[in-house]
């Protein structure tokens, strides 16, 4: 399917209100891009240790909607333009002028599948839906994992760190709390090394769906595995649905949120049990490794893969 992308050049102050006035038009759904930088909120919700640098604030902004190129869309665009002057005459939009470009033969919400291929970590073959398996002697695990709207595909050194010690760790029929647990490859790793019953939670309503289609995929529709919108952190409700007495603690998130994470996370493993902590860049391992030590954990073992940290830690 072919799509026009209109771009409207404004200014920071003027984005929302171009935005809010593209969906009384009927317009479903805007891209704003800009240079404001992120707060300390939106960073932890994010889940992201390092951002691209987008350069000084200068105040401009660009928002841009998608519509079908096969149909006529000129009263809609004249509509448009007429709303961008009014906008114009009481706030500082800039020039509000609109360009548009045209792409190609092809669903620009699916583009990043090109980048996405079928993949080994040791012996487990990660392999998308779009795909056949291509090597057909394969003997280890299969997992079919789709990112979906949710991150996580089993790709990334953190995910890799994860998975090794979930390997290590997960016994027969086990309890296993996945913190932050997105497209649920963690989880389906967990229920295939032997793990008996697994919770996984998320601040991204779009996990649940990606985890359902992933234990689907992976035949584990009928596992019990139980989804959990909420920050565990500090959510009373989340925490109390959560409960306790787990085997296992997985967050595979970044260090400034994993300390943020401890104390509940800890309250949910039962004496004895595992905390595997990833996300975490090399020069903030030792500051994760402290916090475990304060709060009581013993450090299992530490291990590095590129320039990114695990630390698995034991609750007394």
């Amino acid at each position: 399917m072919r799509y026009k992308r209109y771009t409207i050049e404004t200014k920071t102050e003027a984005e929302d209100i171009i935005v809010s006035m593209l969906d009384d038009l009927g317009v479903e759904g805007a891209q704003i891009e800009d240079r404001v930088p992120l707060s300390e909120d939106d960073l932890k919700g994010m889940f992201v240790d390092i951002m691209p640098s987008v350069g000084e604030d200068d105040g401009s902004a660009y928002v841009s909607f998608y519509l079908d190129a096969d149909e006529d869309h000129e009263e809609l665009i004249s509509a448009v333009k007429a709303e961008l002057e009014g906008i114009r005459a009481y706030v500082d939009a800039g020039s509000c002028s609109v360009t548009v470009t045209e792409t190609k033969d092809e669903d620009y919400l699916n583009n990043w599948k090109e980048f996405f291929h079928q993949f080994y970590v040791d012996d487990i073959l990660f392999i998308p839906s779009w795909e056949e398996v291509e090597d057909t002697g394969h003997k280890g695990l299969t997992i079919h994992i789709d990112p979906g709207t949710a991150f996580g595909t089993g790709m990334h050194e953190t995910t890799q760190l994860c998975i090794r010690a979930l390997r290590r760790y997960v016994t027969k029929g086990c309890r296993v709390l996945d913190v932050g647990t997105g497209s649920g490859v963690l989880s389906v790793l967990a229920y295939k090394f032997g793990a008996g019953d697994i919770t996984g939670t998320d601040l991204d309503q779009c996990a649940e769906a990606a985890v359902s289609d992933n234990m689907a995929a992976n035949g584990l529709s009928d596992a019990g595995f139980r989804f959990i919108l909420g920050d565990l952190t500090d959510d009373e409700n989340v925490q109390k649905t959560v409960g306790d007495g787990y085997d296992i603690v997985v967050a595979n998130i970044l260090a400034g949120v994993l300390i943020d994470l401890m104390p509940a996370g800890i309250r949910c493993l039962k004496s004895g049990g595992i905390y595997i902590m990833s996300g975490i860049i090399d020069d903030k391992e030792e500051e994760v490794v402290r916090e475990c030590k304060k709060r009581g954990l013993e450090i299992a073992e530490q291990a590095r893969q590129g320039e990114w940290a695990l630390v698995v830690a034991k609750k007394p």
